[in-house]
């Protein structure tokens, strides 16, 4: 069985400096990427945020989509 990670419900900050992407968020995530990595990243937070935000739309429906 998977342990559960760590839950926060407050955004990482986000800064652009000298042509990297700096995130600072909860747990002390403390990153810099590359403005091609952060765009990609971007996409797959979009895209991961939008399925989560539907399977608590239908959790407990019994027709829910499987993971």
């Amino acid at each position: 069985m998977t342990e559960k990670k760590a839950l926060f419900d407050q955004p990482s900050d986000v800064e652009a400096v000298e042509g990297r992407v700096e995130v600072d968020g909860p747990d002390a995530v403390d990153v810099a990427l590359t403005p091609e990595a952060a765009e990609e990243t971007s996409d797959r937070l979009l895209s991961g945020a939008l399925k989560a935000r539907g399977q608590a739309r239908l959790k407990g429906h019994p027709h829910r989509a499987k993971d």
